[in-house]
């Protein structure tokens, strides 16, 4: 007998927005009135014209990991203004900012869940804190994250969303890339699988790191995924540029990601890939 693929079932109420009941706002990209109910019965997505908008940290875990599984590390990892960036304590005034706005310490969530009943290792980027951008303690805790599951042996997802690296933390902030690509070149020697999930926008020292180093590499539809923008590339080579081109589809197109898939297929594959990757499901 045939094998039915194993539909994944997400609570409508675990990805909802953040609008006031009876309050409507535009899509960003097509400009038409949704609702908040509206947004919420399509996780986050337009659907008049499929734009995904963006999802903090706690919606895109809720969205991917299974209810009551997600335990957060390093929670009190943050970052300090230790070069007097300015001399002005902006960087310091910026980070409690925020902190404040978004409920974060930092600009990334770290912990293990389960998905789809396989213990994973994941972080998920916010770029409402900093654009997420990727400072010394972003690099701290995913790198942290990375050792963990390759001393438990569990499979690690990292979603991406940032603006690059911290310019207020200097060559510290350059300096997690090459300490987080270390972290995840262990992981891969020990045999153990590494998901990427991009989200839009994917830029800069982060692209050029851990987003790229997946064994496989999703992305979601739309995505800007890229090390310097279209507008500097422009600027800088004074030439025009291919239609879509640093999008997701671009990219899937000449081999630099494996797989788009819409927000809300993505549990379902990445449980399909765990499946794959770690056949023998296990608790903690």
């Amino acid at each position: 007998m045939e094998k039915t693929e194993e539909k994944i079932q997400i609570p409508i109420e675990s990805v909802t927005s953040d609008i006031p009941a009876g309050k409507t706002v535009k899509c960003k990209n097509c400009e038409e009135e949704l609702s908040q109910r509206t947004l919420d019965c399509n996780f986050q997505v337009c659907p008049h014209c499929g734009y995904h908008h963006p999802l903090s940290a706690d919606q895109r875990i809720a969205l991917l990991v299974d209810f009551g599984t997600f335990e957060e590390m390093d929670a009190n990892v943050r970052s300090v203004d230790f070069l007097n960036f300015g001399n002005d304590g902006s960087y310091a005034k910026k980070l409690v900012e925020s902190r404040g706005k978004t409920g974060l310490d930092e600009a990334v969530v770290c912990g293990t869940g389960c998905i789809g009943d396989h213990p994973v290792c994941i972080a998920v980027m916010d770029f409402r804190f900093m654009g997420a951008s990727m400072g010394s303690a972003v690099g701290e805790k995913i790198t942290r994250l990375i050792e963990t599951a390759t001393a438990r042996r569990l499979p690690l997802l990292i979603v991406t969303a940032s603006g690059g690296a911290r310019m207020q933390e200097g060559a510290l902030s350059l300096m997690q890339m090459a300490k987080t690509s270390g972290a995840l070149m262990r992981h891969d020697e020990a045999g153990l699988p590494y998901i990427a999930l991009l989200t839009n926008p994917t830029t800069g020292g982060v692209t050029a790191s851990f987003a790229s180093l997946g064994d496989v590499i999703l992305a979601e539809p739309k995505a800007m995924i890229c090390f310097a923008g279209p507008r500097v590339i422009k600027n800088t080579t004074q030439s025009e540029l291919p239609p879509g081109f640093q999008t997701a589809e671009f990219l899937l197109d000449h081999g630099f990601i494996d797989r788009v898939v819409p927000r809300k297929r993505l549990k379902q594959e990445i449980v399909l890939l765990l499946d794959a990757f770690m056949p023998k499901k296990r608790k903690f």
